[in-house]
């Protein structure tokens, strides 16, 4: 599997980036929706 990993990585760098800041991005938006209407 780290085999599978360090492929992916070095194929397509720009991809796993992009895929990550979504992630994190979506994460984000998921706690600030669930945390925001305790404070209103």
């Amino acid at each position: 599997m780290a085999k599978d990993i360090k492929a992916v990585l070095s194929r397509s760098p720009v991809t796993v980036l992009s895929d990550l800041i979504g992630a994190v991005s979506l994460v984000v938006i998921l706690y600030a929706g669930l945390t925001l209407p305790a404070f209103l």
